[in-house]
């Protein structure tokens, strides 16, 4: 439904304004409305789907055959099926997101995994990661920390007769392979640190549950995928949307988002409507508009990008990345059947445990493992008992329903009367002949698969075009191994039904809107934010520009900490600046780019973005018009200082050195003055992180100096002076110094990477440096790598771009021969 005659119903009404509104409250959207909460901001969360306390998920036949969503069918279910070409996928719909019915692993993306491919012929292979490893493990830590992150007890009574798990590990063994227990997002213990024990009443952590229901511990029944109904995944809802609701943030559920635009002063509208009335069929709730001064979309990855595509006409500067780097994150099922020990039965009770419990390791060639291909993991599956449920010592004292069996007809149902996807005898016959049993076992692969789908609107609807064969050589080697699998613990193996059609079910879409270094590789920054739309977040799993590998959950609400540590800096920024809350002002003073002045929308208007845009700071038209041509491009050094020390080279070493780092956007409006002037100056602007001293803060206002003469003739000067205000309240000026000196060629790379540093109390200019006090002192120094990746951020806007870039490298260039150049003959 648009928001056409909705929109015109209310334009004369008061329109609601908020500071941060989040859409969705999946693990983007839960963790960005949490940090904006915890922060003081005004925060309002607009949920689609309904609150799903324990004892809440559907169970009986009639519950499970209305537990999908399709409003136009009056069905305001959690499960929410989406066919496309190449590949089927089940997502959620509810308070929580997807971490209703996901498996509750929490793993790391693998370090090595972090690539930045170039393109291949075709489009294959191409994953441009902008973050390492390195940016987002202090997220990691957070988001576990907050989830209860856990490995299963398996070597704890009664966990220990976790038959599935055994066979995991003993087939791992036997194969050469590694197993680990991965962490999960489940409650054993009442508490933490406590012992694990079966339904005992979970401990309130402190900022209550937003659902008010008390909450036990896993009980080992297999249902997570279908709802747990005790309380023992710490989802969400029990977690994140608690700790926001606690913080004040106001979660409105049943409010489905229909569209949305940026508006003229700064700042967003959303159109939503509020399905009030859970029974109603075809029902037409009115539109409403809501605006703020931050938006940030966490709809997942089909919502989000469905919600782009939709208003893209309201936002001309997004560029072609969007619906780009799709996939499934390499997801593939399969099954174990009828699995026997020398001719006996060997039970491995796929319904005993939460549905995962071990991790099998594929490495990648990325690890060092020459002919490996791409990594992936091998997960146990788990399925609540619907065929013969095997009651253990420990009764449970409970009828389950067939409820898989009523989930998969439902499935099927939907897909009945699309040609290539009618599975209904395939999945019969699976079901049929008892295959699920207590010696049966799925297997659930994922990995490194192509981000080569893109996501488009057709008539209005969204589509995907995906293929599994350009990751073939992936799947191959997955299905390989589970093969291998299967034959040592004596089973039969079975792909899935969809395989035969080269068809995956994925419950981990990724893409979309993806992360990248310029407007041209991704549609959002490195932290989420929409190149030329400042203020526009993307939170969710459409920002991964490529597959995970393992689990994407954790990663994608590690991204998401990190964007809402971003997005609250912009926020005080603002407020320093003097911004108000009815306007999202760039940092740098610009119009957004991408609005109507700036089609090609490139860059967003952001000091802290990895791309600082082409329109070049504070320029506006009348700067084109009068010839003038900005560049800018980025930088980011890290090092150490000691606080009471005032010599630099001391500090770097002092026993109480603490992490001192900053990133830089430097940007000269008029390239051709820049280079003119003696003092060769320009605008910095970022901030700086001081570990211990409130961390990362804005940079109030900066300047940058390149190659100033400074007494002898072989001598050329690097100066930067950066105005910030500490955690404490406490002005600051970072006063660096880089000194280029004659000497061997061996020489350019220190001189030119190493920063020598002093805090001054206040904020100090250059005229009164000499008597200001130290605050503390050390040396910052650029990594190569970080060097090699601002080589890349280089940017003009005006006339002659190239050329004045290339004037630049030869002004650039030319002092350093002052300097090296007799050395280098």
């Amino acid at each position: 439904m648009g928001h056409g005659t909705g929109h015109r119903d209310i334009e004369h009404r008061d329109i609601e304004h908020v500071d941060t509104l989040v859409v969705g409250s999946g693990f983007g959207g839960s963790v960005a409305a949490y940090r904006a909460a915890q922060a003081g901001r005004q925060v309002v969360l607009l949920e689609r789907g309904q609150p799903y306390p324990p004892g809440a998920f559907p169970r009986s036949p009639a519950q499970m055959g209305r537990a999908f969503w399709d409003p136009d069918a009056g069905l305001y279910g959690m499960f929410d099926v989406w066919s496309f070409k190449g590949c089927d996928s089940v997502v959620s719909s509810g308070l929580g997101g997807g971490s209703l019915i996901y498996a509750n692993v929490l793993l790391r993306k693998d370090e090595n995994w972090f690539v930045h491919d170039r393109p291949l012929p075709g489009g294959g292979g191409y994953e441009p990661w902008p973050i390492s490893r390195a940016d987002l493990d202090p997220h990691y830590d957070a988001v576990e920390k907050m989830l209860g992150a856990t490995p299963y007890p398996l070597d704890r009574v009664p966990y220990d007769d976790t038959p599935k798990a055994h066979a995991m590990q003993d087939a791992a063994a036997e194969l050469g392979l590694q197993c680990t227990l991965p962490p999960l997002a489940v409650s054993f213990a009442s508490q933490a640190g406590g012992a694990p024990a079966l339904g005992l009443p979970i401990a309130d952590a402190g900022y209550g549950n937003i659902h008010g229901v008390p909450r036990r511990t896993c009980r080992l029944c297999g249902e997570c995928d279908i709802g747990c109904n005790d309380g023992a995944k710490n989802s969400l809802d029990h977690t994140y949307l608690s700790a926001a609701a606690h913080h004040g943030a106001d979660i409105r559920t049943s409010h489905e988002v229909k569209a949305l635009r940026p508006r003229p002063g700064g700042g967003y509208e959303v159109d939503y409507v509020h399905h009030a009335d859970l029974t109603a069929k075809k029902s037409r709730p009115p539109v409403r508009t809501i605006r703020c001064d931050r938006l940030v979309l966490g709809a997942g990855t089909y919502g989000t990008t469905f919600l782009l595509l939709k208003s893209r006409a309201a936002f001309p500067g997004l560029g072609d990345a969007l619906g780009t780097r799709f996939s499934g994150n390499g997801d593939l099922l399969t099954f174990l059947l009828r699995a026997r020990d020398r001719n006996r039965v060997r039970p491995l009770n796929a319904s005993r445990g939460p549905v995962i419990t071990t991790a099998i390791r594929l490495p990648d060639e990325l690890d060092g493992v020459p002919g490996a291909g791409r990594g992936a993991y091998i997960q146990d599956g788990g399925y609540p008992g619907f065929t013969d449920w095997i009651v253990d010592g420990f009764d449970i004292g409970r009828d389950f329903e067939r409820a898989v069996k009523f989930l998969w007809d439902r499935f099927t149902d939907l897909f009945r009367d699309a040609p290539d996807t009618n599975l209904s005898k395939e999945i019969s016959d699976l079901i049929g002949d008892g295959a699920l049993t207590v010696s049966s076992l799925p297997l659930l692969g994922m990995g490194r698969d192509a981000a080569d789908g893109r996501l488009h609107l057709r008539d209005g609807r969204l589509a995907a075009d995906w293929s599994a064969e350009t990751s073939e050589e992936l799947f191959v080697r997955v299905r390989k191994t589970m093969q291998r699998i299967a034959d040592v613990l004596g089973a039969e193996y079975a792909d899935n039904p969809m395989w035969f059609r080269k068809r995956i079910i994925t419950v981990h879409p990724l893409g979309g809107a993806p992360m990248g270094a310029h407007p041209g590789e991704g549609v959002c920054d490195a932290f989420g934010e929409v190149f030329g739309f400042p203020g526009l977040y993307i939170a969710d799993g459409a920002a991964m520009p490529g597959p995970v590998g393992p689990n994407p959950s954790l990663t994608i609400a590690a991204h998401a900490d990190r964007m809402a540590t971003r997005m609250l800096e912009h926020a005080s920024a603002q407020r320093g600046a003097g911004g108000s809350a009815d306007t999202v002002p760039s940092l740098t003073g610009a119009e957004p780019a991408g609005g109507a002045g700036s089609p090609d929308g490139a860059g967003n208007g952001s000091a802290y973005g990895s791309f600082s845009g082409r329109h070049g700071g504070s320029r506006g038209p009348s700067d084109v018009a009068a010839g003038r041509t900005s560049l800018s491009f980025t930088e980011e050094m890290k090092g150490f200082v000691t606080y009471g020390e005032t010599d630099p080279r001391i500090g770097e070493l002092a026993d109480g050195r603490l992490p001192l780092s900053f990133r830089l956007t430097i940007t000269a409006d008029d390239t051709d003055r820049f280079i003119a002037e003696p003092a060769h100056e320009a605008r910095a602007e970022g901030w700086v992180d001081a570990t211990g001293h409130g961390g990362r803060r804005p940079v109030e206002q900066g300047t940058f100096n390149l190659f100033v003469e400074d007494g002898p003739d072989d001598r050329r000067l690097m100066r930067y002076r950066l105005h910030y205000t500490d955690g404490g309240g406490r002005r600051r000026t970072l006063s660096g110094t880089k000194t280029v000196l004659h000497g061997p060629p061996t020489r350019i790379w220190p001189d030119t990477s190493t920063l020598y540093v002093r805090l001054l109390d206040g904020h100090v200019g250059a005229d009164g440096e000499d008597g200001a006090e130290v605050v503390a002192a050390g040396v910052l120094n650029i990594r190569l790598t970080d060097f090699a990746r601002q080589l890349t951020t280089f940017r003009t806007s005006g006339p002659d771009g190239l050329e004045k870039l290339l004037s630049f490298g030869r002004f650039f260039a030319g002092e350093l021969w002052e300097v090296y150049g007799p050395d280098l003959v």
